[in-house]
């Protein structure tokens, strides 16, 4: 029975030796850098620190492999325990050594837990990339003539490295390069101009350093297609003289609705003047009642007077009948 549980206990031991001592690992680290770059006691001290052996090795042999020498176990295990990615940042400086791009282990490592991906970086830096302008459809402006132009651009960027820690994304090339194509064809005179001479609105646009404050370098922009559009300067004086057309309708209902009161107004006076006229022609039987109480009127006055009304109204009936006659014989000549 004590044999046995012996037995366990040296099994137990061998498979704890070879975990925290791999010695396959620390061979192939001898066999590809020498004696003396990785010991022993920095693969057990790393199983320590929960650090993978096998990834800072592998780290280290590729970089000593590509002539990066600097490159330490220390670098590569703090950098893991920053929260970084080690294959990334190894295949980053690999990649940009082969390029001659200057690039420091302190930079990459600072750009890789920025978030960003330093190895696609490195990568456009040497293969550059192309960036639709917009991503999506096409950017409308407007020629001083009035005639709408649709176009669309094709941006070829490179990896501004020492900008990936805080520098603008292309989605602000995006939007810079588009604002400068708007604003090219808005100071153009005439869109005819603009569809003989399109390379014209990409030098003016290059010639803005769009890409100051960004991750990229700009290194062209060609306009992929030019299209024009509706006349829009048309569309707005139509739209302006149907407004000028509604005002003046409402400002002339407003002068006709005034002469309409003005009218009801006059009318209102003409009434309030026939009143005052009734009223007058009443005060004439008071007046001549108290004209012949003071014998100031007499019977045949009044009977002169009287006859003059009836000599008066008779001219006057004379006169609307004749007035009558020579009204209706126009019409009966028509007829």
């Amino acid at each position: 029975m004590i044999s046995y549980v012996m037995l366990v206990f040296v099994l137990l031991f061998i498979l704890l030796f070879f975990y925290f001592v791999p010695l396959g690992l620390w061979i192939q680290a001898v066999v590809s850098l020498g004696v003396g770059r990785i010991t022993i006691i920095d693969l057990i001290r790393m199983r320590l620190r929960k650090i993978a052996p096998r990834l800072v090795v592998d780290g280290v042999i590729n970089c000593h492999k590509s002539g990066l020498n600097n490159i330490t176990t220390d670098m590569l295990e703090t950098h893991y325990l920053a929260g970084g990615t080690v294959p990334n940042i190894v295949s980053a400086l690999i990649a940009a050594a082969k390029a001659n791009i200057p690039l420091p282990f302190e930079t990459a490592t600072a750009i890789d837990l920025a978030g960003r991906d330093i190895y696609a970086a490195v990568e456009t830096s040497v293969n550059p990339k192309v960036i639709d302008a917009p991503r999506e459809g096409y950017l409308s402006a407007v020629a001083k003539d009035g005639i709408e132009l649709k176009a669309r651009a094709r941006v070829t960027v490179r990896t501004n490295i020492p900008g990936l820690v805080g520098g603008a994304t292309d989605d602000t090339i995006i939007a810079r390069v588009g604002e400068g194509i708007v604003s090219a064809i808005g100071s153009s005179m005439k869109y005819k101009d603009v569809l003989e001479n399109p390379d014209n609105i990409s030098r003016a646009v290059l010639q803005k350093g769009l890409d100051a404050g960004t991750a990229f370098e700009i290194l062209s922009i060609d306009i992929a297609d030019l299209d024009v559009g509706n006349n829009v300067g048309a569309v707005l004086q139509t739209d302006q003289a149907e407004a000028d057309l509604r005002i003046a309708q409402a400002e002339a209902e407003t002068r006709r609705a005034m002469a309409v009161a003005e009218e009801q107004e006059m009318i209102a006076r003409v009434q309030e003047m026939r009143a005052k006229v009734v009223e007058a022609e009443a005060e004439v039987p008071k007046a001549m009642s108290q004209a012949f109480r003071e014998g100031k009127l007499g019977v045949f006055d009044y009977y002169n007077m009287r006859n003059i009304e009836a000599d008066t109204g008779m001219r006057d009936s004379i006169a609307g009948s004749k007035e009558a006659d020579s009204t209706s014989q126009p019409g009966s000549e028509e007829k």
